[in-house]
C-alpha cells in the first residue's frame, strides 16, 4: 500500500527504480485517473498513433518495471515524472495541470520516505483512515503489509521468481488457507476492476488467517531452508493448511464462516456522500 499513491480518489501505482534512483508510476494508472476510459491501454495505443514523436520515444521514457500487484510482482509500463509530463502533452485532459502538482508533491514525499521509513507507514495509515477505515482494521492491515513484505523477501532469497511464480504461490496458500483462490475469492467478494485490492476488502478475521497462513509459510522455507520453486511450493501449501485447518476450526467452535461476501466499497461511496453533503 506504500506504493499505491491517491490523485482525486484514483489509486496511481508506484516504484522505486533503484537503478536511476527515481520514482515511477504505472502509465495505465496515470492514464484512467486523467480520462475517462474504460480500456487505458486501448487509450494509450491510440495516443502514440496520434503523436509519432512519442511514439518514436516511448522505449526511452517508458520502461517496464516490477510492480506489486495482489498476485506477486508484475511487469508493467512505468514512467517517471519528466516521462510523466511528456505523456501529458497528449492527453488533452482538464485534470492535466492539478496532476502537474500533485506529481511533484508524490516526489517530495517519497525523498522523504526515503530518509525517514517510518513516514512510509504513517502516510499509509492517514490514507486508509481518510478512506474510512476503522483503526483497528488498519493496524491489522498494516502488520499484514509486513508480513507479506518478510515472505516476499524469503521468497527472493530462495529462488523463487518474481511474477508468476510469486502468483501461483500465493493461490497455494490462499487455496489451503480459505478454500479460494485470489481470483474466485475476490469474484465472491463482487470484486471486479483489476485495481480492487482483495485485501483491502478482508474483515479483521480474513487478514488475521491471511496472515497466519504467509507467517507459516515463512517458518516453514526457513526452517527446511526451502531451495527454489517446487520446495516453496510444498511450504507455501503447508502453512496455508496449518492456517485453514485453525480457521475451519474456529468455524466449528463459532458457528459462523469465517470467508463472506462483504466488501469495503462502500467506504468509497460513504466519502463521496459527505463531500457531496459539504458543497
Amino acid at each position: 500500500m506504500a506504493n499505491i499513491k491517491l490523485f482525486e480518489q484514483k489509486k496511481i501505482r508506484s516504484v522505486w527504480n533503484r537503478a536511476d534512483q527515481k520514482l515511477y508510476f504505472v502509465v495505465e494508472d496515470v492514464v484512467s485517473a486523467l480520462v475517462d476510459s474504460t480500456d487505458p491501454k486501448q487509450y494509450v495505443k491510440k495516443m502514440k498513433q496520434r503523436d509519432p514523436e512519442l511514439a518514436k520515444g516511448w522505449v526511452q521514457i517508458v520502461p517496464t518495471l516490477s510492480v506489486d500487484t495482489p498476485g506477486g510482482k508484475q511487469r508493467m509500463s512505468c514512467a517517471n515524472v519528466q516521462g510523466l509530463l511528456r505523456i501529458i502533452q497528449s492527453i488533452p485532459s482538464p485534470k492535466a495541470e492539478p496532476f502537474k502538482l500533485w506529481l511533484a508533491k508524490v516526489g517530495n514525499e517519497r525523498l522523504e520516505e526515503i530518509e525517514n521509513p517510518e513516514l512510509a507507514q504513517t502516510r499509509m495509515k492517514k490514507l486508509y483512515k481518510a478512506k474510512g477505515y476503522s483503526d483497528e482494521w488498519i493496524e491489522k492491515r498494516a502488520r499484514g503489509i509486513a508480513v507479506r513484505d518478510e515472505l516476499t523477501d524469503e521468497w527472493k532469497k530462495r529462488g523463487v521468481k518474481e511474477g508468476v511464480e510469486y502468483a501461483i504461490l500465493t493461490a497455494d496458500i490462499s487455496k489451503a488457507t480459505f478454500g479460494l483462490t485470489p481470483t474466485d475469492y475476490k469474484k465472491f467478494k463482487g470484486l471486479s476492476k483489476p485495481q480492487e485490492n482483495l485485501r483491502d476488502h478482508m474483515t479483521d478475521l480474513e487478514l488475521i488467517f491471511t496472515m497466519l497462513g504467509e507467517a507459516a509459510t515463512t517458518e516453514i522455507a526457513r526452517n527446511k531452508n526451502t531451495q527454489g520453486f517446487s520446495e516453496n511450493e510444498k511450504a507455501a501449501v503447508e502453512g496455508g493448511t496449518i492456517a485453514g485447518n485453525a480457521r475451519q476450526e474456529l468455524e466449528k467452535k463459532s458457528g459462523k464462516k469465517v470467508v463472506t461476501s462483504q466488501n469495503y466499497r462502500f467506504l468509497g461511496e460513504k466519502k463521496i456522500r459527505q463531500l457531496k453533503k459539504k458543497i
